[in-house]
């Protein structure tokens, strides 16, 4: 009889094993969302033109965006939930966290700890691609959409509006929606003042009222 072959070692196994770790590295790199191109290549110099920055690291910059949504009846039926967070990761790519009440109010039938909301941070590609996903393809599909108000700007840079459907997002199967959500979405930048951020953000494409219709609009309210 011959002898019987040596078991492989984990060593061995662990280098024939080694070669996939390139694949999924080659996956991560990935092409650079557009809007994180753009913004290196020509927001940049338009905004040192425009407010006559001496420096580059002056320019304001997208940080994050954090999506919020307020689920009030899920206190009667916490089912609920698990829609809305399938809906919203089926949106973003990305798992979401659970907003849970922080008191017990027995008027709203609401108890301590009870998930109430969901909410999630986008940073780096996903907060540029989420962005551009949104200005392009999610806007245009808003009813009677006008332009969103350049009044909501928190006086420290960052900006929130408001979403009143989630279906505007063509992630979304209509046919298969239980329950039509709205969020709130904060752009969170690095600008110090309102009129930077307002800037910045419509470099990027944002979809503003128009500030002349605006004023015509609030003369013909005086």
């Amino acid at each position: 009889m011959g002898k019987e072959k040596p078991q492989k070692t984990t060593k061995e196994t662990s280098k024939k094993e080694a070669p996939k770790a390139p694949q999924a590295q080659k996956q991560e790199a990935g092409i650079p969302p557009r809007l994180m191109e753009q913004f290196k290549k020509t927001i940049i110099s338009n905004l040192m033109t425009q407010f006559q920055y001496s420096n580059v690291m002056q320019v304001p910059k997208l940080e994050k965006i954090c999506i919020n949504v307020g689920v009030g009846q899920a206190t009667q039926d916490v089912k609920l939930l698990d829609g809305v967070v399938k809906d919203l990761e089926m949106i973003l790519g990305q798992k979401v966290v659970l907003t849970r009440a922080k008191k017990a109010i027995s008027n709203f039938k609401l108890r301590e700890g009870l998930p109430i909301g969901v909410r999630v941070t986008l940073r780096s590609s996903h907060m540029y691609e989420f962005m551009d996903r949104f200005i392009s393809v999610a806007v245009p599909r808003i009813r009677d959409f006008r332009g969103f108000s350049d009044k909501s700007f928190d006086g420290h840079g960052n900006y929130t509006l408001g979403i009143k459907e989630h279906i505007i997002f063509p992630e979304i199967d209509v046919d298969k929606v239980s329950k039509v959500f709205g969020m709130d979405v904060t752009f969170v930048t690095t600008a110090v003042t309102d009129q930077e951020a307002y800037a910045l953000l419509k470099e990027y494409g944002m979809p503003f009222e128009k500030r002349e219709a605006t004023i015509e609009q609030n003369k013909v309210n005086i």
